[in-house]
């Protein structure tokens, strides 16, 4: 039997090359590297936590290459949906590679209706070795997020909820596991920064420009 033009099976691509490590190594990094950004809100840190050749892809935001477009894109992201935290399902690691899945949350400030609105992403974390990460591919259900958004947004005017911090409730982390979750009050690093909240691709790219023509030349 042939397959192919050649006579012979078609060869895999590989897409990336990578290497052994120990299922605890890498369970731990990743328990750090969640802790870091999604339950402590440590923006700053959590983009420490990736190699300077990060390749990062959110199929919403678009591609990101290396770890200042990161720090811009996460600031900005963050800040546009103050009150998104990320509630973890489920995870599984084959060998360096982390895949989760999460929701994204929203507190309902309206006692009347559902206690949170909530919609799906699942995400995949390549590891690096020495508790870096070198790549992160996320997909989210856009459909969900703009339903849960109109919905949240309508029981924000009902009940009068204006300022962003008082959109930061965290009131229903996950039960388990126990470091997937915080009882502290929010500070995100990006409440003192200077990056502008954006919610469209478009204002994205905009405050990624710069920073690209720069490094073009």
């Amino acid at each position: 039997m042939t397959h192919g033009q050649g006579g012979s099976l078609p060869t895999p691509v590989t897409l990336r090359v990578v290497p052994r490590f120990s299922r605890q190594e890498v369970e731990d990094a990743f328990a750090h590297w969640y802790v870091t950004g999604n339950v402590n809100e440590n923006w700053r840190a959590w983009v420490d936590l990736y190699t300077d050749d990060v390749v990062y892809h959110d199929h919403w935001w678009g591609p990101l290459w290396g770890k200042e477009e990161v720090k811009i894109w996460i600031a900005a992201s963050m800040g546009g949906v103050p009150e998104i935290y990320t509630v973890l399902d489920w995870y599984t690691i084959d060998d360096g590679v982390v895949c989760f899945h999460m929701q994204n949350r929203r507190d309902n400030p309206d006692p009347d209706g559902p206690p949170y609105f909530d919609f799906p992403g699942l995400s995949t974390l390549w590891y690096a070795g020495d508790g870096l990460w070198s790549a992160e591919e996320d997909f989210w259900d856009l459909n969900g997020a703009r339903r849960t958004a109109k919905l949240y947004a309508e029981a924000c005017a009902k009940a009068g909820v204006t300022d962003p911090e008082q959109r930061m409730t965290r009131k229903h982390w996950p039960a388990s596991p126990e470091w997937a979750r915080s009882d502290a009050l929010p500070e995100p690093s990006w409440l003192d920064g200077d990056v502008p909240g954006v919610t469209r691709p478009s204002e994205l790219a905009a405050l990624l420009a710069p920073h690209r023509e720069q490094r073009r030349r």
